[in-house]
């Protein structure tokens, strides 16, 4: 028998990534090839980059002379947000054969096929055009519980930090019916739980739909346990859905809302689209109609002109505000993204400084956010079994941890949550 050709996959960034990750994988079983651990030589490697960062950038050339170190005889393929804005630097890295953007990353293993050994490395890079999509494939994900569901690409609002609108292409949404098709077959598939994905999921709108149509539809699947909203922008999310989630038995009380400063200065050089008051008004009206909602953020430290004072008056709104979280990102400045015009560039050792304050005060405020759960009893998804003990989610992203004997994977449980740990809170079956 001839033996299969291999692949393996390497997801940097977003879950809108590894919805996208996902989906690939699918698409390459189809055309008969065997999926592989990275860790595993394959005669063809993908990478799905990200380049929200400089970081992302230089992990990506990290990664690439790791696969040749060792696997020297692949063939690399680099996908995504880093493919669409950086082909000339990535087509120059060792034993990369194809370089696709993200307008055409789904058609990765058709161009796979047709290489031969005497093909010149392919770069395929079209400008991302506006419109509905469609997505052919369905993203059972093989690796994780939960699966994430694309319904949105692109964003059209142009936060001066951000080069994702260059990377991703403007706003656009998934054809309504064709987001319901997937959902089934995954829920089919086995996914109790899905995750609505995409760059700025809150801007859907495809036939006269909203994200509130498509919540609400995706309620009805027979075979759904939940669903969660990814990242969303707060200036996107009607209070309709909000009045939803405090009702309904499938939507998730969580939601992850980006703030990225906590000064009405900086958000305004940000060109982020609300002020601090409106940002504060809306966490205290969602909070008044879902009081156990878990609500995280992304706040961004060093941003050109953040001095000492503003750092501070960020830092007094991340604390004031009842995050369950908050993600802390340094600055990077980014080649298309306007704020690298702009003055007062803030020392590395001072962001340095300034983010490890951050994280220290966003640790102890999911400790605090844990401990209200503290003698409850909560349903919790169990993901994986992991030095010993079983760990899984509540609906409001508390992660918790069990001792069973039992094979708990995928399986939805009441648990009564007893103590916190550093990481998780512990719980009896």
């Amino acid at each position: 028998m001839t033996r299969k050709n291999t692949v393996s996959f390497y997801n940097q960034g977003c879950r809108l990534n590894q919805a996208e990750t996902a989906l690939l994988e699918r698409n390459f079983e189809a055309q008969g090839y065997v999926i592989v651990d990275f860790s595993v030589p394959a005669d063809v490697v993908v990478v799905n980059t990200c380049t929200v960062t400089e970081n992302g950038d230089t992990d990506t050339r990290r990664l690439v002379n790791k696969i040749n170190r060792l696997n020297p005889k692949a063939k690399i393929a680099l996908v995504g947000c880093q493919a669409q804005i950086l082909k000339d630097q990535l087509l120059k890295l060792p034993n990369v054969q194809w370089v696709v953007g993200n307008a055409l990353k789904m058609n990765l293993s058709t161009y796979v096929n047709e290489t031969t050994a005497e093909s010149a490395p392919l770069v395929a890079v079209p400008k991302i055009e506006k419109g509905a999509f469609t997505i052919q494939e369905v993203g059972i994900d093989t690796h994780h519980t939960r699966a994430n569901l694309k319904i949105q690409d692109g964003c059209d609002f142009y936060c001066s930090f951000c080069v994702i609108p260059f990377a991703r292409g403007p706003a656009r949404s998934r054809d309504f019916d064709n987001i319901l098709s997937e959902a089934h077959h995954l829920t089919q598939a086995g996914h109790q739980e899905l995750i609505l994905t995409g760059i700025n999921i809150g801007t859907y709108e495809n036939q006269e739909k909203s994200l509130l149509d498509v919540v609400t539809a995706l309620e009805t699947l027979p075979k759904l346990k939940r669903l969660r909203i990814s990242s969303i922008e707060p200036t996107t999310i009607p209070m309709n859905l909000i009045k939803k989630m405090a009702h309904s038995e499938v939507l998730c009380n969580y939601l992850h809302l980006p703030i990225q400063s906590g000064s009405d200065t900086l958000l305004k050089a940000m060109a982020r689209k609300y002020t601090l008051t409106e940002y504060k008004q809306f966490f205290e009206d969602v909070y008044g109609l879902v009081p156990n909602i878990a609500i995280g953020t992304d706040v961004i430290v060093g941003f050109p002109g953040e001095t000492d004072t503003l750092f501070d008056e960020t830092e007094a709104t991340m604390r004031e505000l009842p995050f369950a979280y908050f993600h802390v990102f340094s600055y990077s400045e980014r080649k298309f993204a306007r704020s690298h015009k702009l003055e007062g560039q803030v020392a590395p050792p001072t962001i340095a400084k300034r983010s490890a304050i951050l994280r220290a005060l966003s640790e102890r405020k999911r400790q605090v956010f844990y401990s209200h759960s503290l003698g409850t009893t909560q349903k919790v998804l169990f993901e994986q079994k992991k030095k010993g003990v079983w760990i899984g989610l509540t609906e409001n992203f508390i992660r918790v941890q069990v001792q069973s004997d039992h094979d708990l994977t995928n399986r939805i449980v009441e648990v009564h949550l007893q103590n916190i740990l550093s990481h998780a809170v512990e719980g009896r079956l």
